[in-house]
Parts: structure tokens; sequence; C-alpha cells
């Protein structure tokens, strides 16, 4: 069903450029139909500027050069086809690899018919009184996209920001996106968080969002995110939600991470990380937690079936791309057993509220603050009460960064000597477990890139994989891992990997 928005004046146009700007994607071909005057330079310039992140950005009209390339973040090709001769010019232009690699916005595409993709998104402007009419057609999914930016600026618009800049953030491996938004000097944080779509019944009458305890809308977020303050941990302030589309204005912590400008960790940033840690193991874990009014969310337990349906990963996605078959019936079997054994094992555990992703992509480092204040802790809504070791092998065996062995180590000792102070806090047995909860991450994580890159169709993930492999290798140093060690080199992982 096609889209009809009216647009008031110039300003109007500029502000629907930059929503539509955060719903196109690499591959998107954007017709612009319309007479003269009506808009279709000012929409274009809009867009690139806000991709660009460049309000100042010069934007030359293509009508002489024919096509404008921009090697944005998401590149950028605008084409003004009004003197072209013959469709058949466009090949030459360079289309369909503009295409293949990023948007495409073409002006007076009614010039290319026949040349041109016969889908796409196309938008018709229509002069109205002292403003213009836009329609907007296109696929369903591609609509989907920018009907969900159109509620976001609504939403910015009840929240009493009106005239707000919007800027993309970032995106990560799940269905979430985040968006700075700029209101006067101020800047903050918006959690784009559309419901879960279920997937599949793989179990039980479940599936694998609900089996692993992974946040299916946006009131984990809010609960945790409450939670973490009141323990004494940095979380961002929630200023404004949308509980049932999944938006929340949130707090800036700032940009500053915990690694250099090279991707280098730096010790002590993540030695405070692990003092937060240790302050919150420290301390209670409530597991029914406030979200709104008469609103309150269960924290779930990191219990056999999620902890199971993770490691399987590996046997469902990762030995299958690797050796070209399926893993087999007994490997399977073996697989399962070695691990329901080590989950029984963790019972005795030290049990804590379990972040999950607790790593250099969700730290903050806010160098004016001091002590805990300084370590900001975002994307924890898929947090669950589990053992406590999880998060400190996660932090010790971050994913998405070689952490030099002398820092490693050091991050995990300092944790270690900040516990000892804890009346009955066993180390040997945290060590144990630590090596048990890293096996059990890292056995998640080679096959979670390879889901990424063959379903989700994000390869960038795959370069993480000898790192992981690497960390899978010493947490099966441990005596107790000896089994699951046993069945890793029977099945050819550790010996073509290490």
């Amino acid at each position: 069903m096609a889209l009809d928005l009216f647009l008031a004046d110039e300003a109007a146009t500029i502000r629907f450029g930059e929503d539509l700007a955060l719903a196109l994607r690499r591959g998107d071909y954007v017709a612009l139909n319309g007479d003269l005057g009506a808009g279709k330079s000012t929409l274009a310039r809009a867009i690139i500027r806000a991709i660009a992140d460049d309000a100042m950005l010069e934007v030359p009209s293509p009508t002489f050069t024919l096509v404008q390339i921009y090697d944005l973040r998401v590149p950028v090709a605008h084409f003004d086809l009004y003197r072209i001769a013959d469709a058949a010019e466009i090949d030459e232009l360079g289309f369909d690899e503009a295409l293949s690699d990023g948007i495409c916005l073409v002006e007076w595409p009614e010039k290319g018919f026949g040349a041109l993709p016969a889908e796409g998104i196309t938008l018709h402007f229509l002069h109205e009184g002292d403003g213009r009419r836009v329609e907007i057609d296109g696929p369903a999914p591609v609509l989907a996209r920018i009907q969900r930016s159109l509620a976001i600026r609504s939403f910015l618009d009840e929240a009493g920001y009106p005239n707000a800049t919007r800027r993309h953030l970032t995106g990560d491996a799940s269905v979430r996106a985040y968006e700075h938004i700029h209101t006067g000097d101020k800047r903050l944080v918006l959690m784009d968080s559309p419901r879960h779509t279920p997937g599949p019944i793989l179990a039980h009458g479940k599936y694998y969002q609900q089996i692993a305890h992974i946040a299916e809308d946006v009131r984990p977020f809010i609960a945790i995110a409450r939670s973490l303050v009141e323990k004494g941990l940095r979380a961002p302030a929630i200023y404004e939600m949308d509980i049932e589309q999944g938006i929340l204005l949130i707090e800036d912590l700032g940009s500053a991470g915990v690694l250099d400008e090279d991707g280098v960790p730096i010790a002590e940033r993540y030695r405070e990380s692990a003092a937060c840690l240790a302050h919150m193991h420290g301390q209670a874990f409530d597991r029914d937690l406030p979200v709104a009014d008469g609103i309150v969310h269960t924290v779930p337990d990191f219990d056999r079936d999620a902890m199971q349906i993770e490691v399987s990963l590996l046997t469902d996605w990762y030995l299958p791309w690797k050796r070209g078959t399926p893993a087999s019936d007994d490997e399977r079997r073996d697989y399962i057993a070695i691990w329901d054994a080590l989950i029984e094992s963790l019972s005795a555990a030290e049990h804590n509220l379990l972040l999950r992703d607790f790593h250099s992509p969700n730290i903050i480092w806010r160098p004016e603050a001091a002590g805990t204040d300084r370590v900001g802790i975002i994307d924890f809504q898929d947090a669950m009460i589990g053992p406590s070791a999880y998060d400190v092998a996660s932090l010790v065996q971050d994913a998405r960064v070689d952490m030099p062995e002398g820092v490693a180590d050091d991050v995990l000792h300092h944790y270690l000597t900040l516990r000892g102070k804890d009346a009955g806090f066993d180390r040997e047995r945290f060590l144990r477990d630590w090596h048990v909860m890293a096996a059990q991450r890292n056995c998640k994580l080679v096959g979670l890139w390879v889901r990424l890159m063959q379903r989700d169709g994000k390869p960038s993930y795959m370069r993480h994989m000898p790192r992981t492999f690497r960390n899978l290798e010493r947490a099966l140093s441990h005596r107790d891992l000896a089994p699951l060690r046993d069945w890793c080199r029977k099945a050819g992982i550790l010996a073509t990997e290490s």
C-alpha cells in the first residue's frame, strides 16, 4: 500500500530526506518523479547530506555530469537523466555497478524506461498550495522500512523534539538500530528495537529467541537499565519510551570505548570494567524488575535449554560450513551429552545477573567520571540470571578484539582479587566455572559467525573466527573440559583451526 505525505515547505522536505536516508539500504533504487521545482533535487540533496552526516556537504546538481558519486558510509550515486538521448546510455553511466554497491537516486527516471529496474522505490512529487505532496510506492518490505522511519519521526514530534536532526549511529547483529538525535546543543540516542519476528519452532513449541531468552521487545532493556543504576552502575537514563512500538530515547553516554585508536585494548579500562562486574557480583540480584505501571520483567534463567541451543550453533552451522556435510547423529548425541554434564555441574556455581555481552562494543569509557561511573554499560537487554563467571569470560576473552595475553590475565586477576574480599567467594571454583562458561560462549560464537554470514548476509563477522578458536583452546585447557576437548579434536575442529 502506497504512502502519502504532505510537505509544507522546503524544511519539511529536508526533514523527510533525513527520515528516508535512515530507511535506505544498499541495493535500493529511488526514482524521483515530478515537474521542475517540485522538490526532487532538494530531497536528493537532503538524503546525501544525511548519509554523509554533513549538513554543509556540497551536492551539485548532476544535470550536466549526469551522475555524481558519493563515497559515504553507504555509497550513493545521484543520477539526472534529463539530458540523455537514449535509455541505453544508462549502462555507460555505471548504474548497475553503483546499485550493487550502494544506493541510486534517479531524477527523471522516465527517460530511462526499459533500462532501469522494474522494481524500486518510486516517489511522485505534486505541487499542492505552497507545499508539495509526495506519493511513495515500492515493494512491501521497503515501504515497511520507510513507515518505521516515519513512525520514529512521529515519536520525536510527540516527545517534544519536532525539529530534531536524526543521524545513523550503529546497528548490531540483531534487528536493533541506533541513531544520534541532535536537538539544539543536546545529543541523545534513539534505540530502534521493533519486536522480534518469531522464527521456526525448534523445540517444546518455542522458537530460538524464546529458548535462548533473547529479548523480544524493549521491556527487558528498561528494567535492566534501572536495576543497574540502583546497583551503583552506569546505564543510560531513559527519557522517552514507546514500549509497544519499541522506540526509546535514552542518554548518550559518550563515544569513547575501551580500545585505543588502533583497536588495541587499554588495560586500565578493562580493569575498571572488571571492577564493575566485581561490584555487581558482590550484591544480591532481583528476579522481578519493574518496567512501567503494571508491567514487570522477570529475568529468565540461563537454563539448560538456553545453553544447549546456543552451543548447538557449532553443530548446526559451523560443522556443515567447515566440512561440507552435516554433523552425524553420533556426533550430535555425544556433544549434547558432554554439555548436559557440564551444565549440570554449574548448578553449584555462583549465580548473579548475567549481562551476556559485556565486551568492547558495549562498554563506554567516561573519563570525566569516577569509580564505577566511568564505565558506561549498554546492550544488556538479553540479561539473564546465571553463572557470574560468564560475563568475566565475555570481558577477558573479548570476542571482537585480540586481547594481549598479559592484559587478559591481569584483568582476570584484578577481578579475582576484588572478589576475594567477598565472604564465601571460592576462587578455584570460580576459575573452573570461568573455563566452562568461556567454552560455552565460544562454542556458540563459532556457529553464530557462520549463521550471520549464511542466513543474515553479514559476512564481516567471520573475521572473528580465528580469535574465537584461540579463545576456545584456552577455555578447553581445564581438566574438567577434557571430554569436550577430545570431542572437538575428534570432530577435526581444533586440529584445523589451532
